[in-house]
């Protein structure tokens, strides 16, 4: 049994389609209201903030596949998270569940440096606290051999579906509904975007390498990386007209802040977008060389078309 703990989010969707096509058909789907993907789906409700029903959930797995998503607001990922990462923790080590956790990077300094698997966590913001004290809270247990598990971190979400980020909102969403798109602080900076079907399928495989495991993986990315305004000038290649767009500074999301609180949300995220984003994903490559990763412009061109 294969069970994805928040699985109906974009990650864990893409992730169970990965492995009904490559691994297994025995999957548990769990979250608040899950949904089968498939008919032989199992579905399994349940709260990852309660000890006994992730116990519920967990057992009887072999691998558990942590993709939970909450949304941007900092005090809830402060009450949930870390609870749910000790809950998990605790199910996968009671019943010998192997545990595969999707993770992002908001631990990581927001500076131009390039990331690597190594790269030591400095937060600058309430959320990034937060993802570096769960992913601490698991490499603790790892070390100490509690659980057999392993950390699969990816950038900035862009992609199809329920892909939910700032680059598909501010531009590709705006763009495919005919509306001026917004570009976060900079046009000029290079991006490390992750196609959400591609992080679902490196996870699926990750997950299902035994020699994988203990470690930490940056799932991969074009390696070509573009900035903004190369990547809305492909857009227009897919589209057939100019799109012409607008740069919010950093001023537009500290003083929008004060009033709508996503953009309150967002703004200790934004100091990675002032300088070049470079996500190191060389590891991966070289373990899984024939992986096909999905280009900017394939990406942009199924979004648009």
């Amino acid at each position: 049994m294969h069970t994805i703990l928040g699985a109906n989010g974009p990650i864990g969707e893409e992730l169970t389609k990965e492995l009904y096509r490559t691994f297994t058909h025995d999957i548990r789907l769990v979250s608040r209201n899950p949904t089968k993907i498939h008919d032989t789906d199992q579905l399994v409700k349940a709260d990852l903030t309660d000890p006994g029903a992730t116990e519920r959930a967990v057992e009887g797995s072999e691998v558990a596949y942590l993709t939970v998503g909450l949304p941007m607001d900092s005090e809830l990922w402060k009450r949930q998270f870390p609870v749910m990462m000790r809950n998990v923790i605790d199910a996968c080590a009671k019943y010998g569940t192997k545990l595969v956790f999707f993770d992002n990077t908001y631990m990581y300094p927001g500076t131009p440096t390039p990331q690597t698997e190594s790269t030591g966590f400095e937060p600058n913001g309430r959320k990034g606290r937060v993802r570096a004290e769960i992913a601490t809270m698991l490499l603790e247990a790892m070390a100490a051999g509690r659980v057999d598990a392993v950390i699969c971190r990816a950038p900035e979400f862009y992609g199809p579906g329920k892909t939910k980020s700032l680059t598909n909102s501010l531009v590709f969403d705006r763009i495919k509904a005919g509306k001026r798109p917004f570009v976060p602080v900079s046009a000029k900076t290079a991006r490390s975007l992750i196609w959400t079907p591609d992080a679902g399928r490196a996870m699926a495989l990750i997950g299902n390498t035994p020699d994988a495991y203990g470690q930490t993986w940056h799932l991969p990315v074009d390696p070509h990386r573009r900035t903004y305004a190369q990547l809305i000038q492909m857009a227009e290649g897919v589209t057939g007209h100019r799109i012409p767009y607008t740069v919010l500074p950093l001023a537009v999301f500290t003083l929008g802040g004060r009033f709508i609180g996503p953009l309150g949300e967002v703004k200790e995220l934004l100091p990675r977008y002032r300088g070049d984003n470079v996500f190191d994903t060389s590891k991966f490559t070289k373990r899984y060389p024939d992986f096909a990763v999905t280009s900017y412009r394939d990406g942009i061109t199924e979004l648009l078309s």
